[in-house]
């Protein structure tokens, strides 16, 4: 294997002395062939704090991977991180405060995107661009532009994206998917999603106030409108804000609505899309996203539905979260720790089988990075590539449009249009803040 250039761009000057400037000039790779066992893979970390580092970590827990290069805008989780890589045993990383510099680095093979939603277009379109493979959390994006965009970069530079839906690599989920299939259940005539989660409440309003020391804040803005800095709209509670996330829809309903379009064997936007809801329940909080929505997808033969009730736990089937394919013969209900089946029928007459439960091995994250990792090395196919990542935030992202724009829509896949409503077509994409630009591809 060709030896690597030193990256010369030391830890100090990368976090301290770095411009924003809307391009930068690089010399761009192919993605690299498949390669051997013993070949060394170098990885960057873009977004650090928390999914992404979980990430990270899974990562490199498969054999001849290092990580070259931290990147956040939060210099005391870059410093926190870079400490916890060394004290794992791992190589001293560079750090720095601008995804560009990991995108010039010949070096590196592979970055990892664990940013908010509203960042992972740009790092993600020009990684591909740069030759380089992407691992990046769902959602794809935070708006259906930027999915599509994100799509045709992965297509036309042949880069390997694997998308954060783990249940893709879930042995159990892999099991009730193939039993979805397997008739037994007779005609699905509806898939119904649920997920009630706290969280989804939002928090209580806090007062504006300066950015924590170490941030730059307007590089976490990026692309997203200026504002004043919010804790709120900061660290964690940002995914209640529709300029960084999509609510409770986009964030836990990516992963679900995945299972049904995985089982139902999807290949096209829904028929229409219609919501309902509102913040009913959580009235007093900092809160941008619906509490209590409902989504009805319109798809050829059978219903799906999407529901969510921020602020509670509890749900059917005493599960906050999960999804079910109701049969004429029974029902397959399923979350992450177990799938059930509930046969239709009574005394002598059921319809089908009765089984026991099917658990979880809860090793569905470690094994999709395991996969991304085999992709690069062996050629494997990808678990979770970039069209089903764009499948499930299509409709998760036309449900929130339908809500915000209070109409039924209808989406034209190859014009890439809301047909049905103009006010609904013109959320689609947004307008990126100067010196940020959409990117073309």
């Amino acid at each position: 294997m060709t030896k690597r250039r030193t990256f010369l761009k030391t830890s100090a000057t990368a976090a301290a002395g770095l411009g924003i400037s809307s391009s930068l000039s690089a010399s761009f790779l192919a993605p690299s062939s498949v390669l051997g066992a013993n070949d060394k893979i170098t990885v960057a970390l873009i977004g650090c704090r928390n999914q992404g580092w979980w990430d990270l970590e899974d990562i490199l827990k498969q054999s001849n991977v290092v990580c070259l290069t931290l990147c956040d805008v939060d210099g005391s989780v870059l410093a926190d991180k870079a400490d916890q890589l060394e004290k794992m045993g791992h190589p001293k990383p560079n750090i720095t405060m601008d995804y560009r510099v990991v995108l010039e680095d010949k070096d590196i093979d592979a970055v990892i995107i664990g940013t908010p939603d509203h960042w992972h277009c740009l790092p993600a379109v020009e990684a591909c661009e740069a030759g380089k493979h992407v691992y990046i959390e769902k959602p794809l994006a935070n708006s259906v532009g930027e999915i599509n965009v994100m799509l045709d970069a992965a297509r036309k530079y042949k880069s390997l994206v694997q998308v954060g839906q783990q249940q893709r690599s879930g042995a159990h989920w892999k099991s009730a998917i193939e039993f979805v299939k397997s008739g037994k259940l007779g005609t699905i005539r509806q898939v119904k999603f649920w997920g009630n989660f706290n969280y989804g409440a939002g928090n209580m309003p806090v007062p504006d106030s300066d950015p924590p020391a170490g941030v730059d804040y307007d590089r976490w803005l990026g692309p997203a409108p200026l504002r004043p800095f919010n804790k709120n709209r900061f660290h964690g509670s940002w995914r209640m804000f529709r300029d960084y996330g999509g609510g409770l829809l986009s964030d836990w309903g990516v992963h679900l609505l995945d299972m049904g379009l995985w089982a139902m064997d999807v290949k096209n936007a829904p028929l229409s899309v219609q919501s309902l809801g509102g913040n009913f329940a959580n009235t007093d909080r900092a809160l941008e996203m619906p509490d209590t929505l409902t989504v009805l997808y319109e798809m050829e033969g059978y219903n799906m539905v999407w529901e969510h009730n921020g602020g509670i736990e509890r749900g059917p089937y005493d599960q906050g979260y999960g999804v079910k394919f109701i049969g004429s013969n029974g029902t397959l209900v399923a979350d992450r720790e177990k799938w059930r089946v509930f046969p239709e029928g009574s005394g002598e007459e059921w319809r089908m089988e009765a089984m026991d439960p099917q658990p979880s091995d809860h090793k569905s994250h470690l094994n999709h990075c395991e996969n991304f990792i085999r992709a690069i090395r062996y050629g494997d196919s990808l678990n979770a590539e970039i069209e089903y990542g764009h499948r499930s935030a299509l409709f998760a992202h036309l449900g929130n449009i339908s809500y915000w724009a209070d109409h039924r829509v209808v989406y034209d896949e190859k014009q890439r249009r809301i047909t049905s409503s103009e006010k609904a077509d013109a959320l689609l994409t947004p307008a990126y803040r100067a010196p940020w630009k959409f990117p073309t591809v």
